[in-house]
């Protein structure tokens, strides 16, 4: 009882809550380009968009009253005394990397792991902020991209590019170029009305199944085919050529369709882990269905696919495509955000 007495007097305050709330990413062109490996020798370039599906990260520090000083809730609930104790790769790192103690961590979100919109990174992302803004700090879009992407890469140790964290930061639709060991961010400029017209010919479908993106990545980084670089240069230059289609009003929207077929051709070029028959079977039936191209987003081997189908043939497409989930969605320009913020004076525990 004294030491219960002890300990509540030791935390004082009103308990602080922290929701964040980071959007997941869809990558058009030069998927690949973002590895280290390549882009510190040959430069990068990715085109991508923010969608309006989300993770929500909610961070408190937890309450005295219990025989466990963190508690983790994602797909498995965590309870621990110690962070090393931590299953958690990412958490852990993390919450070592900022000195973050005696927490209350959950994670939810609008679409499943896995499933090639960058959930990871996003999640990393919005942890990040939530834990710079537990310890009253102010964390910038720049800041967060640069600490997720040491988090995963480094820390994690995980395979994988750096176009997820950044796009899950900076929010909006970018082309994002690589060089030496950096990055710079610029905003697509597009009309507003070519914008939407863009968004309303893209048709998302849920494969059904999920996939490792990391473990994905190592398959592909360890098969050394000779036009892996040819494919990926290639791939790079078509960021150019999308970007030239966005934006000029004469050009015919439709060859940003045509462009995703060429990039997704040129993708299965890069590691025998990208596709398999059954995928390939999808994608040819969407574009039997009138689909003039699309991908299968993230690393491969599974989540879900995008295409690119002009209103009169989209009807056509979701039946052919009926067996897999349809799902609407929205670009989106907001970034990593914090939804709600209450202050708290924290002070570490004393051992007793």
């Amino acid at each position: 009882m004294i030491l219960f007495i002890i300990a509540i007097k030791k935390f004082k305050a009103a308990i602080k809550i922290i929701i964040t709330k980071t959007p997941f990413r869809m990558s058009f062109f030069g998927g690949g380009t973002d590895m280290e490996n390549y882009f510190a020798e040959n430069g990068g370039a990715v085109l991508s968009s923010s969608i309006d599906k989300y993770c929500y990260v909610t961070v408190r520090h937890l309450p005295r009253f219990f025989d466990y000083s963190t508690e983790l809730v994602y797909s498995k609930t965590e309870r621990v005394t110690d962070v090393e104790q931590i299953d958690h790769p990412a958490i852990k790192n993390a919450m070592k990397m900022l000195d973050i103690h005696e927490i209350r961590l959950t994670y939810e979100a609008d679409l499943p792991a896995r499933s090639g919109l960058g959930t990871s990174s996003s999640f990393a992302v919005g942890m990040l902020q939530a834990f710079h803004a537990l310890k009253g700090k102010y964390a910038d879009k720049k800041r967060l991209a640069d600490e997720a992407i040491y988090l995963e890469r480094v820390l994690c140790n995980e395979a994988g590019g750096w176009q997820d964290q950044i796009a899950a930061s900076f929010g909006g639709m970018n082309v994002i170029k690589f060089h030496g060991h950096d990055y710079e961010v610029s905003p697509v400029i597009i009309h507003p009305e070519r914008k939407t017209q863009l968004n309303n010919n893209l048709m998302m479908f849920f494969t059904g199944f999920t996939r490792l993106s990391s473990s994905i990545q190592k398959a592909n980084n360890a098969e050394t085919p000779k036009d892996k670089i040819k494919s990926l240069d290639e791939m790079k230059l078509l960021v150019s050529n999308a970007l030239d289609i966005l934006q000029d009003k004469h050009s015919d929207l439709d060859d940003f369709g045509r462009l995703l077929n060429h990039t997704w051709e040129l993708k299965r070029k890069t590691g025998k882990a990208i596709s398999n028959d059954t995928l390939d079977e999808i994608y040819l039936r969407a574009k039997k269905a009138g689909a003039l191209g699309g991908k299968l987003l993230g690393a491969g081997g599974g989540g879900f696919f995008v295409f690119y189908v002009t209103p009169e043939f989209q009807n056509q497409v979701r039946e052919a495509m009926k067996e897999f989930l349809y799902v609407p969605f929205m670009f989106e320009n907001g970034g990593a955000q914090i939804l709600y913020y209450t202050p708290e004076s924290y002070e570490p525990a004393e051992k007793i």
